[in-house]
């Protein structure tokens, strides 16, 4: 069998015959590896499936051919099948009875019959052989032989509850190989599941801690019964390092339609599949599509903001383009306006250009924006206006050709302002003024002990290594009612070069991008902590998707003393702390940061789960909100309002002397609370 680079493969023929003894009238010879293996390299070992998968993840018969090994019949699919030795195995036993066969087009067999198989053994690996995943074992077959039909299938081994198999409560945290060591299925979860590749598998009355999405469904068997670190909701909280419940197992559609089904919802009886591995590790495949029931979880939605709170939000919109659906586009407002209450101040990333994914050298997002707005108008939303700073063609990351990029979502019938400088900037940049897609925003004192942006919105050290080919922070200056707001929008580099977490070739897993995020976290921490030296009182608020959870070195180094921001996520109970869920497992990766200043007012925070567990939603993201009482500022009446383009906001402009009094200006008005 020959393979692309990619991991594909080559679509060659192959024949079976037909022949009339039963497999039951043949005895299966023995095998002794040890000696067999070895013996000689080309000629070909009769063996029994278990021989094949031996104890360890590789086979020990790797590139060896093999001939005569029988088993029954038990999936399908387009490119070969499933069997199983019908001998039942022992329960402590660290090597499958079962195990894929290739027949590269759809082989003439069916669940149910009995065969032997000659070929060879190899090792695929999905993804190709660069790829961090594991492989699966498997027989390159060159002869298929059915000896008889409507043979009875293996019983499935079943899965957690009181009379099922338990995997190890926990992960090894020691170095080690899974494709060379001698792995242990009473302690490590990965030989556990490989002690059960290619078998038939069970799990009963299992309950769905992460959305059926892509192709895939995660549940955790007998109703989660057992496991520990749950959501309030019904979830999966992720352990240390991002790692997953090892109880948890990953429902796949490659046999059998999915159900559509949201975090809490119940598979009632059985679910019974064999047992792959793919590109999203060990996936039980049913057979059959198991029945949903509803389990009750709705989405959440946090109050309006009182008369003297300014609201805050944050809002990854993914990758939003004027191609978006109409009724996701729709999701995504009804997310601010009843989700999130209408803030006075959304950050948002995942913003694209207008003509999204397509490579064309547009950068611009007015479209996109104007089409946003709209949908927020229609959902009974206010009035919103916008800010944000094009990026050059592809050079901050995301998907390629949709030049994502972050901004700000503001309204003004409230007191909110957002101080432009040097002029009223959009999404285009304006003429006679520096390149914003390069150019710093830095930090000067106004001459009152307050702080100032020299742009506004303005990007945080856009030439510091750390942001290459990334999304640069976005910091803006804004006003509430008087009261001088820093406000830095982020969306730190993603986690797609991480290996595979818990079920990969490297264990403990690496995830060199953590590096990566470390560095973009000092370079922000940098910023802040010279806006507080300069402004020890500053109210600065850093929001953003950061790739990152609770107490890791990139969030320390923001609530670090000297920077002294709090992780208002902290905050909540464990159970609640989460704003994504991939695959089962439910992480803290989205966060709202404020500074000291803010941190001693009174304030509200809030995750708002609507998006990461539910189905329906392409958004894996759910929004968050704070709500912080400010009352009005205690400067005198005759304190001027900073107008957009005034000579004194532009970048070149000096700051005042100390002593220098404040110009007078119109007073302030303070608004009603919008309903």
């Amino acid at each position: 069998m020959t393979r692309s680079a990619a991991g594909e493969r080559v679509v060659a023929v192959a024949t079976a015959a037909v022949l009339a003894a039963p497999l039951g009238a043949v005895v299966l010879p023995a095998v002794v590896l040890s000696s067999a293996a070895h013996a000689d390299p080309g000629a070909a070992v009769s063996a029994r499936i278990r021989d094949v998968q031996g104890a360890g993840h590789v086979s020990p018969l790797n590139g060896r051919s093999v001939t005569g090994v029988g088993g029954v019949v038990t999936a399908v699919t387009d490119s070969g099948f499933w069997m199983q030795d019908p001998a039942p195995a022992k329960t402590t036993s660290a090597a499958s009875s079962g195990i894929f066969v290739f027949t590269r087009t759809r082989p003439q067999v069916r669940p149910g019959d009995a065969v032997r198989v000659d070929g060879r053994v190899s090792e695929f690996r999905p993804g190709g052989p660069a790829s961090s995943n594991l492989s699966r074992t498997e027989i390159d077959a060159s002869e298929t032989v059915v000896s008889s039909h409507d043979q009875p299938l293996p019983p499935p081994v079943v899965l957690g509850g009181p009379k099922g198999r338990e995997a190890p409560s926990s992960f090894p945290t020691a170095q080690r190989d899974p494709e060379a060591d001698q792995l242990d299925p009473k302690s490590d979860p990965l030989a556990f599941y490989t002690s059960l590749e290619g078998m038939r598998v069970r799990v009963e009355n299992a309950v769905a801690v992460g959305p059926t999405r892509d192709g895939a469904l995660p549940v955790l068997p007998a109703g989660g019964a057992g496991a520990r670190d749950r959501t309030r909701r019904g979830g999966s909280l992720a352990r240390a390092g991002g790692l997953p419940d090892p109880a948890r197992i990953v429902l796949g559609d490659a046999l059998a339609p999915l159900p559509s089904a949201d975090v809490g919802d119940r598979l009632p009886g059985p679910v019974d599949g064999v047992l792959d591995y793919t590109v999203a590790g060990f996936v039980l495949l049913p057979t059959s599509t198991p029945a949903r029931t509803d389990g009750g979880v709705k989405p959440q939605a946090a109050p309006p903001a009182g008369r003297d709170e300014l609201s805050v939000g944050a809002l990854n919109l993914e990758n939003l383009s004027p191609d978006t659906p109409s009724d996701q586009v729709g999701d995504l407002a009804g997310d601010l306006v009843d989700g999130l209450g209408s803030p006075d101040l959304v950050t948002v990333t995942g913003v694209e250009d207008n003509s999204g994914a397509f490579d064309d050298g547009t950068v611009a997002a007015d479209q996109t924006v104007a089409e946003l707005i709209t949908a927020i108008s229609a959902a009974g939303g206010p009035a919103y206006e916008w800010r944000s700073i094009a990026p050059h063609d592809n050079a901050d990351g995301g998907e390629h050709g949709g030049n994502g990029r972050l901004g700000f979502l503001f309204r003004t019938d409230r007191g909110l302002a957002f101080s432009d400088r040097p002029s009223r900037s959009s999404d285009l940049g304006a003429p006679g003024v520096p390149d914003l897609a390069v150019a710093p925003t830095r930090v000067r004192p106004d001459g009152r002990g307050g702080a100032r942006l020299t742009l506004s919105p303005g990007r945080v050290a856009p030439a510091d290594p750390a942001w290459t080919e990334t999304r640069k922070p976005l910091a803006g200056e804004l006003t509430w009612r008087g009261r001088r707001l820093i406000v830095i929008a982020n969306h730190w580099y993603g986690r797609t070069s991480a290996d595979p977490i818990a079920y990969g070739r490297r264990q403990p897993f690496d995830r060199p991008s953590e590096t990566r995020r470390e560095a973009q976290a000092r370079s922000l921490a940098a910023f802040v902590r010279t806006l507080r030296r300069t402004a020890p009182d500053a109210n600065v608020i850093v929001t953003g998707n950061l790739g990152t959870g609770d107490g890791s070195a990139a969030l320390r180094a923001l609530t670090a003393p000297g920077v002294g921001l709090r992780d208002l996520a902290s905050g909540l109970a464990p159970q609640d702390r989460y704003t994504a869920d991939s695959g089962g497992v439910a992480e803290d990766l989205d966060h709202i940061l404020i500074s000291p200043a803010l941190a001693k007012r009174p304030h509200r925070y809030q995750i708002v789960h609507r998006a990461s567990e539910f189905a329906d939603r392409a958004g894996a993201h759910d929004p968050s909100v704070v709500r912080i009482t400010l009352t009005p500022s205690p400067a005198p009446p005759s304190t001027r309002v900073p107008r957009p383009g005034d000579p004194a906001n532009r970048p070149d402009a000096p700051s005042p002397p100390p002593d220098t009094p404040p110009p007078a200006t119109l007073p302030l008005p303070v608004t009603p609370r919008f309903p």
